[in-house]
């Protein structure tokens, strides 16, 4: 793939779905949507697929015990994950256009809290994800990944299915050094990147963190694949928040910036395409307005 090719993600759906006045709080945060409104999740891909997005992403990043409770996950879980991934591949299916479907494999145990990783619980909690999404998607992305231990699992769990495993990395917003980037658990960039490589990962992606500091993961990841001699595509969906901490990441609606208007992501987007990322997008607060201006670009 020539350096001015790339593949356009969606963009935020939990504050895409605020926005829309669909049903939205916390804990369940975007998984009440697909509750109690499941029309608004499908409004909202299409919103995203209309403005350009070549990859939708199913709406289960909520749907774990620490959004929507022990008792409805198990009792609904996988339920609802079918529900996410049937949503998606309506809309990706009705496109006039290719659009992949992605399986969304979220932190299992709450946003940016790396020590509450607990590798003998989780089974049980992505389990009925992975079915209820697998008869539904293209691709799976392992997403908001705050530590190596949660990537890896989720890698080791998905190691017999044929299809694209994505993995992606939410990053440390207040580390100074940005030639050093690392992720939320305190680990270097370079280090997991050569650890899932390692793994057989197909993408390795940075998202949910301020835009500014996604240069240098991509610069540093890009190292490390080129010097291994992978064929690993790299992306970046950022998010368009100030920086946050796991309190503020669980617990409520983050303000918006203000600067971060559709152009201005497009300047970074363009940097991190130079740079070597193949795989643009958005996370929280990057709308179908960001996306259609990565359309933009890529036309």
């Amino acid at each position: 793939m020539s350096e001015t090719n790339f593949t356009i993600l969606d963009g935020g759906m939990g504050r895409e779905l605020h926005r829309m006045g669909a049903p939205f709080k916390q804990p369940e945060w975007s998984a009440l949507a697909l509750m109690a409104a499941p029309d608004t999740v499908t409004r909202a891909h299409q919103r995203f697929a209309d403005a350009g997005a070549e990859v939708i992403t199913t709406n289960s990043y909520a749907l774990v015990p620490f959004h929507i409770g022990e008792a409805k996950f198990k009792a609904e879980g996988r339920f609802l994950a079918d529900l996410a991934g049937g949503l998606a591949r309506k809309v990706a299916d009705g496109s006039k256009r290719k659009v992949l479907v992605a399986g969304s494999l979220p932190p299992l145990f709450g946003s940016y809290r790396p020590d509450l990783v607990d590798e003998a619980k989780a089974p049980a909690i992505i389990r009925p994800l992975i079915d209820g999404l697998s008869p539904h998607v293209d691709l799976w992305l392992a997403e908001t990944q705050s530590c190596l231990a949660e990537a890896r699992f989720a890698r080791q769990t998905l190691s017999e299915d044929k299809r694209a495993f994505w993995v992606s990395f939410t990053l440390d917003d207040d580390n100074p050094d940005l030639t050093r980037p690392k992720l939320r658990s305190g680990e270097c960039v370079a280090a997991v990147v050569t650890a899932m490589l390692e793994l057989g990962v197909d993408a390795i992606l940075f998202n949910c963190s301020q835009p500014e500091i996604m240069a240098g993961a991509v610069d540093a990841a890009r190292s490390v694949r080129d010097a291994r001699g992978s064929e690993a595509r790299i992306g970046v969906y950022a998010n368009a928040f100030p920086p946050q901490r796991d309190e503020a990441a669980n617990k409520g609606l983050s303000n918006i910036r203000a600067d971060l208007t559709p152009d201005r992501y497009a300047e970074f987007a363009m940097d991190w395409r130079e740079r070597g990322a193949h795989i643009i997008g958005g996370c929280c607060g990057i709308g179908p307005e960001h996306i259609a201006a990565l359309k933009a670009m890529q036309d």
